[in-house]
């Protein structure tokens, strides 16, 4: 239930400012992990994408324990958890610098990785279901997007602080930054109301997947775009020769952000499936955009015209799956959703890996603008289906 005497945004600031935390520890080194495994240890485009998936991959496998704890302990030792795993993740980058043999330094640096993975996957597991438990289900697109402002924000900020920290002080001075950051989310965690977990039996996690496998598909699709500038944005730029290649990611943070702000209420208000269409349509325009761009300039454009697109894509399929389940299976729900991204991060990125390495690194964005299509389509299909079943719903 909702706490009728504070304002909701009271209620979801703390939450934003923990998600905030966890997620510059994640966007510290975004720009600065493909150059270094590609440059300082000499290892090809496939493996770029390897060390950017791997987070992902640790994210997916533990999607579903992060939910289950979520949903039987509550969201706030979750997420605390998270955050404390998340500043091992960055002691590890510091060690994996200390290591002389690349492939030794590598296997450290994916430690890391996966740790920030686990990390991330409880931190931002509990803070949705905290924030759909406070605000309620019919408010669950506001929170989504507010904890989605908080996420890529901090990316975007991230991006280019990464840069600079590791210009002045190296990748260590980096590193011990990423490590430090999640440490004051930790004191935020303890600033919101506690919930109480949902009673009621629970669905097995094969039969939530059943019932919101087409969002997830749908979110799945349009995030390749995101995966193919975080990984492959600054190793584009470098080869063009084009300047500030970390913009291409803080301009995809900052119209990401923009979007949330001035659209953020729309998924709840319209339907998710009707904003996710318009969505995943931007979104592909902006990659289309990065793939045929001549300049840093029409590059970082495109980049921040995918992150518009993409910004509200999270929310509205998101308040298509969660409206399936019922709330004691809100955490394991969450769970398998945001599992989709994680499945595009993890195994998507790797692949487009693969792409570059053959056609080159603008292919990788050609392919984001046709998974981005393909998700416009998963979303026509989502509104057919809601048009279909509400004279059904009506008439009951």
């Amino acid at each position: 239930m909702t706490n009728q005497t504070k304002p909701l945004w009271r209620e979801l600031a703390p939450i934003c400012v923990m998600v905030f935390l966890e997620f510059l520890a994640m966007g510290l080194p975004l720009s600065i992990l493909p150059v270094r495994v590609h440059e300082t240890l000499g290892f090809g485009s496939f493996v770029v994408g390897l060390a950017i998936g791997a987070q992902s991959w640790a994210t997916l496998l533990t999607r579903h324990a992060a939910g289950t704890r979520t949903d039987q302990r509550g969201p706030r030792s979750t997420a605390i958890l998270g955050l404390t795993i998340s500043v091992l993740a960055g002691t590890m980058y510091a060690l994996s610098s200390a290591v002389p043999n690349p492939s030794a330094s590598l296997a450290v640096l994916l430690v890391g990785r996966g740790l920030l993975g686990l990390g991330e996957s409880l931190v931002i597991t509990g803070a949705l279901a905290w924030g759909v438990a406070l605000a309620g289900r019919e408010r669950s697109g506001l929170v989504m997007a507010w904890v989605g402002i908080a996420m890529y924000g901090a990316l975007a900020a991230g991006a280019p602080l990464g840069s600079t920290l590791d210009a002045r002080f190296g990748f260590v001075g980096m590193a011990v930054a990423a490590a430090l950051a999640p440490l004051p989310g930790i004191a935020a965690a303890f600033l919101v109301r506690p919930v109480t977990p949902a009673g009621g039996a629970r669905l097995p996690f094969s039969s939530v997947a059943r019932l919101m496998w087409l969002p997830g598909a749908g979110l799945s699709l349009s995030a390749l775009g995101f995966g193919a500038i975080a990984a492959f944005s600054t190793l584009l730029f470098r080869e063009r020769g084009w300047p500030h290649a970390a913009l291409a990611m803080s301009a995809f943070g900052a119209a990401y952000v923009l979007a949330r702000l001035v659209f953020g209420r729309l998924p709840d208000r319209f339907g998710g499936a009707r904003v996710a269409a318009a969505s995943a349509a931007v979104a592909a325009m902006g990659q289309l955009g990065m793939w045929l761009a001549t300049s840093s300039a029409m590059a970082v454009t495109a980049a921040a015209l995918t992150g518009f697109g993409f910004s509200l894509a999270f929310p509205s399929f998101g308040v298509e799956a969660i409206k399936r389940v019922p709330p004691q299976n809100r955490g394991v729900a969450l769970g398998a959703y945001t599992a989709c991204f994680d499945a595009t991060m993890g195994f998507g990125v790797p692949a487009l890996g693969m792409v570059v390495g053959t056609f080159g690194y603008g292919a990788a964005f050609a392919v984001g603008a046709f998974t981005a299509l393909a998700s416009l389509g998963i979303a026509l299909s989502l509104g057919a289906r809601a048009a279909t079943a509400s004279p059904v719903a009506a008439a009951k």
